[in-house]
């Protein structure tokens, strides 16, 4: 069933984007009315695609995935959007499309197996503390609503936020269980905070008022939302498929809720994809309504229906409908955004905040899984490796420095054992 599903994934994302559907590389989506239209050839959105994309699967979707044994999306949707931009036009190009994308959509899963299954044959198996990479992760996002807060209203607001999240999650970590009867419900404290921390940002983002008249982009791309809607079966298949799939455990959508998949903690990892959720609707709104071009994944709250829903099927269905109902909805979904400022400068300032807090977590997590490999040079390796990369003009994103230092240093020690310089303890 993993594999019909994943493969079902691979072909569809990969369809979807030969078609100009949808894709998910967001800095992709306003190029491909340029091929849809005529202005660009299918061989210069081939080679767009895979310069925007490709970089990206190799050094942030595999380190992450590899590190918690599920797969980042990244992995399959960057992939498949090269898949699909690389296939002919017509329908040659249709199955073409579909038949690679649903080989690499089962690859990337047996290839996934199989790298773990490998670890088990190194003289240093250092599968274990590659997992301590996403440990700092698990605690600390939590706080990235009142990074935001700090971010779009000042950094008094954003400490004000940080301070009564804190609160909530202390009050949760002491007065968490609530007894109802024989039941007896516990409160998570990382989930308490960021329910806390996401309601006031959201109360200060909509106190924000309109001060002059905008653009009302629904009215001037009319013909490219009809688009999108005209595309609605197919985009409800796809949404179904993914959150059957996060429901399965096979893919999470970002490192955070990955994150906290990996530690069996689904109700956090849900509200950490509601939450991620809520900062794309501006980005995904606008560049659809604009381009005509969506989403495979929409505005990722499929994501959280597979973490809340923890059955494939039903998780699939709701999937279906949560997708249909973005799409239905996007012409005021983009009306409301324009009445609350605040809200669609917000969902930037989350994104931001969301990644200023990655890099850091991460960092730290690479640095603390390294010394757990090699105590006394991991530290400092992943350090090295860390401003090294910074030296060369970051070939790599910050936030997966973290990952794949660590994971070098675990060949570099299995290469220092096998030559007899390193003590396997």
């Amino acid at each position: 069933m993993k594999i019909i599903l994943m493969a079902l994934l691979g072909a569809l994302a990969s369809i979807m984007a030969n078609k100009g559907i949808a894709v998910f590389n967001d800095g992709l989506r306003p190029i491909m009315p340029e091929h849809i239209e005529g202005r660009m050839t299918r061989k210069e959105l081939a080679a767009t695609t895979f310069a925007m994309s490709f970089g990206l699967v190799i050094g942030f979707g595999i380190p992450f995935s590899l590190a918690a044994n599920i797969i980042l999306i990244h992995c399959i949707l960057l992939g498949t959007d090269i898949i699909g931009a690389s296939s002919p036009d017509g329908k040659k190009g249709i199955v073409i499309a579909g038949v690679i994308g649903a080989l690499y959509g089962v690859g990337i899963l047996l290839g996934l197996e199989s790298v773990v299954k490998a670890f088990e044959m190194l003289p240093v198996n250092f599968l274990g503390s590659l997992g301590e990479v996403g440990a700092p992760v698990v605690v600390a996002f939590a706080a990235f609503p009142a990074l935001a807060t700090g971010y779009q209203y000042g950094v008094k607001k954003g400490v004000l936020n940080l301070f009564l999240s804190v609160l909530a999650y202390q009050g949760a970590l002491l007065f968490g269980n609530i007894t109802l009867g024989t039941a007896t419900i516990k409160l998570n404290p990382q989930g308490s905070a960021l329910i806390v921390g996401m309601v006031i940002l959201l109360v200060f983002a909509m106190r924000e008022k309109q001060e002059e008249e905008t653009v009302d982009l629904v009215s001037i791309f009319a013909e490219r939302v009809k688009r999108i809607r005209k595309n609605l079966p197919i985009l409800m298949v796809m949404g179904g498929l993914v959150a059957a799939a996060t429901a399965s455990n096979l893919i999470a959508g970002d490192p955070i809720s990955l994150n906290l998949m990996k530690e069996s903690q689904f109700m956090d990892a849900g509200f950490a994809a509601l939450a991620r959720g809520i900062g794309f609707i501006p980005l995904v709104a606008s560049t659809a309504i604009v381009t005509g071009v969506y989403g495979p994944v929409g505005m990722t709250f499929v994501f959280a229906v597979g973490l809340f829903v923890r059955n494939p099927i039903l998780a699939g269905l709701i999937g279906a409908v949560v997708i249909g109902a973005e799409v239905l909805l996007l012409d005021r979904i983009a009306h409301f955004i324009d009445k609350f400022p605040g809200i669609r400068k917000s969902g930037d300032n989350i994104r931001m905040a969301m990644t200023k807090l990655l890099e850091i977590a991460l960092l730290v997590g690479g640095m603390n899984a390294a010394n757990a490999m090699a105590p006394g040079i991991g530290y400092f390796l992943v350090v090295g490796l860390y401003i090294s990369n910074e030296i060369a003009g970051k070939p790599f994103v910050r936030m997966a420095v973290g990952p794949i230092a660590a994971i070098l240093v675990g060949i570099f020690v299995n290469l220092l054992a096998l030559i007899g310089l390193f003590v396997v303890a």
